[in-house]
This record gives structure tokens, C-alpha cells and sequence, in this order.
């Protein structure tokens, strides 16, 4: 009998010891979901105004957003994304859009690209990826300064043959020893540029439209 009454002790203080636990975490998570939430939130202000500085809009960047179907043929999102708008003075300067390149060596990479109303590239920036530490990794701004040579390209400047890797007899280096990962990101931004030019109205002026 007394056994029978200690195992329900032990279990009745292990199910007691599992609410509190479990009501701490809870606690723990709320307190912490929102200084999360508001450093991502800052985090990302931070580099959507890496392709748009201050100077070039008037508007909250993040809070100025549209939405972006998933698995279109040119910016391959795997899911509905948002895009952002540059606004200056009332009128669109440039939008942010996200573009998948799904070439990568090790799948995936997500990158922004910030694309002016004249259909010049604003600017890149890599959001995500898993390429090779020491090799592919050299899309991140912070490891080379690579992602920076798309800057004020157009599809016009280089010409559309010329948007590849110089060994495919294009105009943008590749990485020694890594050559898949510069080319699936120079094909990406080749593709943002082509849906902005193909949905130019939709994204520029459409848009002014929406927010007067």
C-alpha cells in the first residue's frame, strides 16, 4: 500500500513539476516574442536601407510592401513573399524584390534585389544560403565585397549575353574553385530584373495609384 502511495506521490509531484516547467517557458516565450519579433523587424529595415539609403526615399521601406506569388517562372519563391517600394515624394523610385536561386551548390539561395524605376539594379543582398564556408559564402557582403558588382547594371548594361560568370563568357567573375553559386545568383538577378521590366506598370505605377 505505501508503495502504491509513494508512486502516486512521485507522480502527482513530477506532473507538478511539469506544469510549473512548462508554465515558466510560457512565460519566458511571451516576455521574449516580442523583443524578437522587433529586433528581426529592425534587422531587416537595416538591410532593406543597404539598397535603398535614406536619401533615395521619404517612405518606411519596411511598412510599404506588396505581395509576391509563389513558384512564378521568374523570381521562384518557394512560398508568397512580400516586396517592398521606394517612394519618393508621392512617386515610386524602386522596389525591393525577393528572387530565389534554386541552383545554388547547396540549394537555395534567397537574395533581395532593389531594382530602380529605370530599370537599373539599386542593389543585392543575400538573405540566405547554404554554400560552402570559404567558397561560396563570398555572396555575403560581409565575407567579399562580390555582391557589390551588380550594382547600376541593367539589362541593357551588360547586354542580356553578357549577364554570366566571365567562364560562360560572360561579364561577372566567379570565385576561385566555386563557380555554380556566382552563377545562380547572376542568373537571379537576371530574372528580378526581367520580372521588373515585365511587370513594370504593375510595380510603378499601379502602385502610385493604390496609394493616392
Amino acid at each position: 500500500m505505501r508503495t502504491v502511495i509513494s508512486s502516486l506521490i512521485g507522480a502527482a509531484l513530477l506532473a507538478a513539476f511539469a506544469a510549473v516547467g512548462s508554465g515558466l517557458i510560457s512565460g519566458v516565450y511571451e516576455q521574449t516574442k516580442a523583443p524578437i519579433a522587433a529586433a528581426e523587424r529592425a534587422a531587416e529595415a537595416r538591410q532593406l536601407l543597404e539598397i535603398f539609403p535614406a536619401l533615395t526615399h521619404d517612405n518606411q521601406l519596411i511598412d510599404d510592401t506588396f505581395n509576391l506569388d509563389a513558384d512564378g517562372p521568374l523570381l521562384a519563391l518557394r512560398e508568397q513573399t512580400s516586396g517592398y517600394r521606394a517612394r519618393k515624394n508621392g512617386e515610386v523610385a524602386g522596389v525591393i524584390l525577393p528572387v530565389t536561386a534554386r541552383d545554388g551548390y547547396s540549394g537555395d539561395i534567397r537574395l533581395l534585389v532593389g531594382v530602380y524605376r529605370s530599370g537599373m539594379v539599386a542593389g543585392v543582398r543575400v538573405l540566405s544560403h547554404r554554400e560552402t564556408p570559404g567558397l561560396g559564402d563570398k555572396v555575403e557582403l560581409k565575407k567579399s565585397p562580390w555582391i557589390l558588382s551588380f550594382d547600376s547594371k541593367t539589362l541593357v548594361k551588360p547586354s542580356l549575353e553578357r549577364w554570366a560568370v566571365v567562364k560562360d563568357g560572360g561579364e561577372f567573375d566567379a570565385f576561385t574553385g566555386a563557380t555554380v553559386t556566382p552563377r545562380a545568383v547572376v542568373s537571379a538577378v537576371k530574372s528580378a530584373l526581367e520580372y521588373a521590366q515585365t511587370h513594370k506598370q504593375d510595380l510603378f505605377e499601379l502602385v502610385e495609384e493604390d496609394a493616392s
